[in-house]
């Protein structure tokens, strides 16, 4: 088809009304305002790229090339939401990414040309329906921004410095820790959207607490000296990023535990450097996304996706775990992909044989999708026990 500039664009601002009005939908269900600042950000891009680069280079585009188009576009947004540090659980922002791209197919090829016959030979503009759908877009974006702006929770700024805890937050707000700021005692979060950037936590039962709320942030946090977990999560949503967490000496603790909150939507632990502790992360009966993160030097498992969770394990190092790197356990679905997982060492003490050292182990009716990662010097590179399965179909690569 030879679409023309207008034709572009307003074809383009069409597809994109119901996925920025489901966005707005998913944010308000979510109490999050990341699937707004996705759904901008694939405005800006598209209409970035229709004016400066297709529009100039594409003047028959064929129905194939939706394809590899989509490919860059979800690219372009992705680091974007990356660069502007938007906390978006990588599976759902994808997923509306998709559905977005399925719906303009099928506008495209089958609903714009029965609501406009002229469609294909006019280039795809629209008429007044294009107008109208351009007017609509940018009341919801406008209104959705002004209600997020209203909205945005004080900045409460903690001075360098040892500060006694525990600290009980019971308000919404965003604590930023100036360079040197130091809780001891630990973090206790008791209110929904509260985020917590750069503080150093030491000590406490757990370094940070966060039990029955929604929308927390931790964002540069560091732990240390926690009694039990570093970073406890209970029936709340969450994302964690860029965190560093030493749980070295302690023979009972998590560095991150999320549990118990299933119905809290995707939550996301991203970017963090994890050691020691029984488990360098941990999640239970929780939907979680685990990326790019670094564990070294667990007692029990490395990474555990366990008790019915469902997750993704994505570019993760383990190193140096004993017994097991990554654990898919107890009826869960794991998809590990692109992990790096290296010398796992055997529990001998333990006299158990699901313990021989495995780089990847499904266990209780789990199902673990492997899918090019990386296992070197661990006795066993995978294994699967007691009804699960591991699925190597996809290029599971050993070394």
């Amino acid at each position: 088809m030879s679409y023309t500039l207008r034709g572009r664009i307003e074809s383009r601002l069409a597809a994109l009304l119901p996925v920025v009005a489901a966005a707005c939908v998913l944010a308000l269900a979510e109490h999050r305002w990341w699937p707004v600042e996705a759904a901008g950000l694939m405005v800006g891009v598209g209409l970035a790229l229709d004016l400066q680069v297709y529009d100039r280079l594409i003047r028959y585009q064929p129905g194939w090339a939706a394809l590899p188009l989509g490919l860059l576009e979800l690219a372009v947004v992705l680091g974007l939401m990356r660069a502007a540090a938007v906390a978006a659980p990588l599976g759902q922002a994808v997923g509306l990414f998709g559905g977005g791209w399925l719906f303009a197919q099928a506008l495209g090829h089958a609903g714009f040309p029965l609501l406009r016959l002229g469609y294909a030979e006019e280039g795809g503009e629209l008429g007044r329906l294009g107008s109208a759908s351009a007017v609509v877009l940018g009341v919801l974006l406008a209104t959705a921004g002004g209600t997020a702006y209203a909205l945005l929770p004080p900045v409460v700024h903690l001075a360098a410095g040892v500060h006694q805890g525990p600290l009980v937050i019971t308000h919404r707000e965003v604590l930023v820790g100036e360079p040197g700021a130091v809780v001891r005692g630990g973090i206790v979060v008791r209110a929904s959207g509260v985020t917590v950037k750069n503080v150093s936590v030491v000590g406490g039962e757990n370094g940070i607490t966060v039990d029955g709320v929604h929308g927390t942030v931790l964002d540069g946090v560091s732990v240390s000296g926690a009694k039990l977990d570093g970073i406890h999560v209970r029936l709340a949503g969450i994302v964690i990023k860029n965190c560093s967490i030493d749980m070295l000496g302690n023979e009972l603790g998590q560095g991150i535990d999320i549990s118990y909150n299933m119905g809290m939507g995707m939550s996301m632990i991203e970017g963090c450097t994890i050691m020691g502790g029984m488990e360098g992360i941990t999640t239970h009966s929780s939907m979680s996304d685990i990326v790019d993160n670094h564990v070294s030097r667990t007692t029990l498992n490395g990474i555990s996706v366990t008790e019915m969770s469902m997750g993704m394990v994505m570019d993760n190092e383990v190193r140096d775990a004993l017994g097991v790197g990554i654990y898919c356990n107890d009826r869960s679905m794991c998809m590990v992909e692109r992990n790096t997982v290296v010398d796992t060492h055997p529990d001998v003490g333990s006299g158990n044989p699901s313990r021989r050292g495995f780089g990847v182990l499904a266990s209780f009716q789990s199902e673990a999708d492997l899918w090019e990662n990386q296992l070197a010097a661990n006795p066993v590179a995978s294994g699967a026990v007691t009804n699960s399965e591991v699925l190597k179909d996809r290029s599971f690569s050993y070394r």
